[in-house]
């Protein structure tokens, strides 16, 4: 009976690291696609018009980016694989077209120093969400509520248009997001339906993942590039 229970213990763990692979590989390949699309964007006088150049266009992109979002988190399991899988990589394209502005603003050498900054936090936290054997909801409600105030914080600034709010925003987003790459990590992990690797539900599980790891990250990065970015 215990070599059966050990059996079925690493078979579980083993495909608990498949499908986490998954997940960093989809989240991977959508910022390698974002990061692409912003700098092909920056150099693109004629693209950075379109986006630009019309309130209605850059904020109808926004838009279209929360929108998707919101389908995604919620209706992915009403989705087709196929679906799903599309839209969360036009989602990364839109917003490589949306983030071509960094590179407007800030010098190649501080974004990149930034990336490398965030994914090395991200590699950390997310080794201790995965490894920890602590359940992290109760830290994991706190930072989400902690993200509800910075979301009104901010939106509250833009008429404010306070440096000190700013810059408390920013140090807090970047522990905020930080906390919730742990927390988020744990949760995909656990989220994963074990015994049905290969399927379309695995699938769609994998790209929810991604896109929730991505969220962070590119969040996290932003933060950062608040901090550390220069100025060109």
């Amino acid at each position: 009976m215990q070599q059966d229970i050990s059996s079925t213990d690493i078979a579980v763990v083993q495909e608990q690291q498949r499908f986490m692979v998954k997940v960093y590989g989809w989240m991977t390949f959508a910022l390698m696609t974002t990061g692409i699309v912003a700098m092909w964007a920056a150099e693109s006088p004629s693209v950075l018009e379109f986006v630009f150049g019309n309130k209605f266009v850059f904020y109808g992109l926004l838009i279209t980016q929360v929108l998707m979002v919101i389908g995604l988190a919620g209706f992915i399991q009403k989705l087709n694989a196929g679906t799903a899988t599309f839209l969360f990589v036009l989602y990364s394209v839109l917003t490589g077209l949306t983030f071509s502005f960094i590179f407007l603003i800030y010098t190649s050498s501080s974004i990149a120093t930034t990336f490398f900054i965030t994914a090395g936090t991200f590699a950390v936290m997310s080794f201790y969400g995965y490894f920890t054997g602590t359940d992290l909801t109760r830290f994991g409600n706190i930072m989400l509520m902690g993200l509800v105030g910075l979301i009104i914080a901010s939106v509250v600034n833009i008429f404010m248009k306070s440096e000190m709010l700013q810059w408390i925003t920013t140090y807090a987003g970047i522990l905020i997001f930080t906390g919730l790459i742990a927390y988020d990590t744990q949760r995909i992990k656990n989220m994963n339906v074990i015994g049905n690797e290969g399927t379309a539900e695995d699938k769609k599980e994998a790209i929810l993942g991604a896109l929730i790891l991505y969220l962070d990250f590119i969040n996290l990065f932003l933060k950062l590039l608040q901090l550390f970015g220069k100025r060109k």
